[in-house]
């Protein structure tokens, strides 16, 4: 067993850092396994010694939050405790990580796990930077809130999001309605993302003056994009060809984030996903990174990460089988 004493100078953060009846204490126990007392601004914390770091490197990012005005509840604490768990990273890199905040109209956006703050890192340093992992893990969220904050820092012009329309087989004639009618169900998540982080106004706004862009992959062709962020979403269910479209659309003072799953591939039987293609092709190009999420990174529903994880054992339990046969 081991105990850790430890003070914060400002009292009035450490009453929003414990939270009501001191609820968010509560809950670093429960996660953590250890036992936390606070008195005034003074903690201590009892429990195994690995655990106990942890707890107290998850009260520290909490209380840098509340410095920067960062409201702390269940969401907010539950990312503390995963970014002070991650074996990988060292105590300065978390420190750094916790440094990591994009300012946008609404909210603060900061990550959640080691593994946003590292995809945040590698879209800030890169021109062009690969996002895959499982759904729920934030990649297209945190990609929109970099653009979103690059943009109102005036660093970049443009926003260009976009998806490949494969659920209608790039031929959208047999849908109603006009052409914005016909593609907007497949970028409704992009739409989401943008009205959280900026008033409904300016998002109309932008999108009226073509400053920012939601528009199916198609739309990309022949066209050389400067000063712009551009995201791809869904990128598992381009072809080859499309994605090298895609990838040399970029121009100058851009950036390029393509985002994909490569466990949900829509292609047609035999059709190989542009996205496994270009992370073969491109693997030894400098200036591009790619990022990993698993289901560690899930930051939905606690329930979604079980079921990723679930499918996560069964895959490879299937892969396994498949290599001794």
């Amino acid at each position: 067993m081991a105990e850790v004493c430890f003070e914060l100078f400002n009292n009035q953060l450490v009453q929003q850092l414990v939270g009501e009846a001191d609820a968010n204490l509560r809950l670093i126990e429960k996660m953590l396994n250890v036992e936390i007392l606070s008195f005034g601004n003074q903690i201590t914390i009892k429990g195994a010694a690995g655990d106990v770091e942890n707890a107290k490197t998850a009260i520290e990012i909490l209380y840098n939050k509340t410095s920067k005005g960062i409201a702390v509840g269940e969401q907010e604490v539950k990312a503390a405790v995963r970014m002070s768990g991650s074996s990988q990273t060292s105590a300065e890199e978390k420190q750094n990580m916790n440094d990591i905040v994009l300012k946008t109209k609404k909210r603060y956006i900061y990550p959640r796990s080691a593994t946003q703050a590292q995809y945040i890192q590698e879209m800030m340093k890169n021109e062009l930077v690969f996002g895959l992992g499982p759904a729920g893990t934030g990649k297209t969220y945190l990609a929109v809130a970099l653009a979103v904050a690059m943009m109102l820092e005036g660093t970049i012009d443009k926003i260009i999001l976009s998806r490949p329309a494969v659920e209608a087989g790039e031929n959208l004639g047999f849908l109603p309605g006009d052409l914005k009618e016909k593609v907007d169900p497949y970028l409704r998540p992009l739409y989401d993302a943008l009205y959280e982080m900026l008033p409904a106004e300016m998002v109309d706004k932008k999108l009226a003056l073509g400053e920012i862009e939601i528009a199916p992959l198609a739309f990309m062709r022949g066209r050389t994009l400067a000063n712009s962020f551009i995201i791809l979403d869904e990128a598992q269910n381009t072809t080859p060809m499309q994605m090298k479209m895609f990838l040399t659309r970029l121009g100058e003072n851009s950036r390029m984030v393509v985002n994909g799953d490569l466990s949900q591939v829509d292609l047609p039987h035999g059709v190989i996903s542009g996205l496994r293609d270009a992370l073969d092709t491109l693997k030894k190009v400098d200036s591009i990174s790619s990022v990993t999420f698993t289901a560690s990174d899930v930051v939905r529903h606690g329930l979604v990460a079980k079921i990723v994880q679930a499918y996560e054992q069964k895959g490879k339990k299937q892969q396994t089988e498949a290599t001794k046969s």
